[in-house]
């Protein structure tokens, strides 16, 4: 059985807070589909309450996590003229180590957002 998992945290950097209430999708790219596998919402700590893919699930492949920073961004005012210039950010990647934890985190503005293998 694999031991690994994928987490994620969301920080609004243009407040500097977490950012709760951000809806977030799951995708397994299997050749050219990508299969939902789980959808969730970061709570008041901006992160997940439980792992966004727990050990029991987990396998090694490439992944796809949809947020949903538009709606986030338009609930807390900062969205701006329509179309917003950020609305879904797809962060697609690799987890190749079946006994690794994935942490995928972003940090999001109106304009901008960034990401990187955390801890």
């Amino acid at each position: 059985m694999a031991q690994g998992y994928l987490t994620t945290h969301v920080l609004d950097t243009a407040r500097g807070v977490p950012a709760p209430g951000l809806r977030i999708a799951l995708y397994r790219l299997s050749g050219d589909t990508l299969d939902l596998i789980a959808e969730t919402e970061t709570n008041a700590d901006g992160r997940t309450d439980s792992p966004i893919l727990p050990q029991d699930d987990f396998a090694a492949g490439t992944y796809e996590l949809v947020f949903f920073a538009g709606d986030y961004l338009r609930a807390t005012n900062q969205a701006g003229a329509e179309p917003l210039f950020l609305d879904e950010v797809p962060i697609r990647f690799g987890m190749a180590d079946a006994g690794a934890h994935y942490h995928v985190p972003l940090l999001i503005s109106p304009y901008g957002y960034s990401t990187y293998r955390g801890s």
